[in-house]
């Protein structure tokens, strides 16, 4: 009965998914012993239950609102009746489905609301990871970019911009500075964001770039930032621009180690490079334990140099 839908990522060499859980009308019209058609129509005339579409256009219904209103319709009998029941007893636990379709339905009260719900039950950490992101996925369509992704990906880069300015002050020594090289409305944008917010969560100091920042303005930054990690993402912009600036950096900080996340510097470049993990939380945890490791072994953060190196004409991290 139950059935999952993929959502396939724009660069498929990454082999990145988000997967949302729901079921198809006819199952939710079987558990409610009702036709498809006046399941359809119920959506149409009460807006209840809505479903978010797959790729494939098909309607997928989230199971704990077809379960509230299959409930609600054994003790009322009337639809309508059944219907405001369910919803003032509320839809069941907060989940990336019931997040999709807020955004779905241009709602953006009831994805405020469904995301404090989920922060009742989960840590921030996990309400991004398990239903924020998999929520904005949902609606990505390879096909173009459309009103309901653009809305689901602005509110979720509002979201976590707000929770970022209520992270406690940095506590660990050195800092993190991250190449950014995604475009706006990229799912990839959306989970630099992440990322950087879990760092700062963590205790970790923070700054993003872009790539096409001069590197030879960077002296500034760095000095105040003392970065202990380049983190290099982003499919925007051209190896050879992201090589200058790593290699710019490397040149003005000691003992600065280069990371990976999600697929930004392609295997077999020859460049040394350690590999974070796809998802945000497994990025974090790597990068602080191997941070956390350098301290324990005596390794102090990055210092900036006297002198600092010229700019890469290619990819060149060694």
């Amino acid at each position: 009965m139950h059935d999952s839908w993929r959502v396939s990522h724009p660069y498929p060499n990454l082999s990145i998914t988000a997967q949302v859980s729901g079921i198809r009308t006819n199952a939710a019209a079987a558990m409610l012993g009702i036709s498809p058609s006046t399941l359809r129509t119920w959506e149409r005339r009460y807006g209840f239950p809505r479903p978010v579409r797959s790729p494939g256009g098909h309607r997928q219904y989230a199971l704990a609102e077809i379960e509230a209103l299959r409930l609600t319709l054994a003790e009322t009998h009337n639809v309508s009746s059944a219907i405001t029941l369910a919803r003032e007893r509320g839809e069941g636990p907060s989940s990336p489905l019931r997040l999709a379709a807020a955004f779905g339905a241009f709602d953006e009260d009831k994805a405020n609301r469904l995301l404090e719900e989920s922060l009742a039950l989960r840590s921030v950490d996990r309400t991004i990871e398990d239903v924020l992101l998999p929520a904005v996925a949902a609606h990505q369509d390879p096909a173009g970019a459309s009103p309901e992704y653009e809305f689901a990906w602005r509110h979720a880069t509002e979201w976590m911009s707000s929770v970022k300015r209520l992270a406690s002050p940095a506590t660990r020594p050195g800092g993190v500075l991250i190449v950014d090289g995604t475009l706006m409305f990229d799912l990839d944008a959306l989970h630099v964001q992440a990322l950087e917010l879990l760092l700062r969560r963590a205790g970790q100091r923070t700054l993003s770039v872009t790539p096409a920042v001069e590197g030879s303005r960077l002296g500034r930054a760095l000095r105040v930032l003392e970065p202990r990690a380049v983190v290099v993402t982003g499919h925007g912009a051209s190896l050879d621009s992201i090589g200058r600036l790593v290699y710019t950096v490397r040149g003005l900080v000691n003992e600065v180690t280069v990371f990976d996340y999600r697929g930004a510097i392609p295997d077999g470049t020859g460049s040394t490079v350690h590999r974070l993990g796809d998802s945000p939380i497994s990025a974090r945890d790597a990068l602080v334990s191997r941070l956390d490791s350098r301290a324990r072994h005596g390794l102090a953060p990055g210092r900036r140099r006297t002198v600092g190196g010229g700019a890469a004409s290619s990819l060149s991290l060694r």
